[in-house]
């Protein structure tokens, strides 16, 4: 298995993440902190995060409604639906928020592609 080295942009924190799982499950299996975590299923968008060094490929599809296509186009997507291809350097995107809010409805999947920034 190998295992590439993620960085967080804002807090120069890193951790090993294997390129066979998700950005979001490295740091939790790790039980590290940084990048914030909801459902870890791709349908809230608490994990935003921008890709700002290396490449990642996509583990499944990426929400319209969270990350939009120009958005996707920078760099920009959710950390629980990504694989690092190489090491990375990401920039997060959201404050850690409660989820449960009373009128806040989850979002659906839309399409993914693989993102590059070098």
């Amino acid at each position: 298995m190998d295992r590439v080295q993620v960085r967080i942009a804002q807090t120069g924190d890193s951790y090993a993440c294997s390129t066979s799982e998700s950005l979001l499950s490295g740091m939790l299996r790790l039980g590290r902190k940084g990048i914030p975590a909801g459902c870890v299923n791709g349908g809230c968008g608490v994990c935003k995060v921008r890709v700002l060094e290396g490449a990642v490929r996509t583990l499944g599809p990426i929400s319209c409604a969270h990350v939009s296509a120009q958005e996707q186009a920078q760099g920009y997507t959710l950390a629980c639906r990504v694989a690092p291809l190489e090491a990375v350097c990401l920039q997060v995107t959201q404050r850690l928020r409660k989820p449960f809010f009373l009128g806040v409805t989850a979002c659906t999947p839309a399409t993914h592609d693989t993102l590059t920034n070098k």
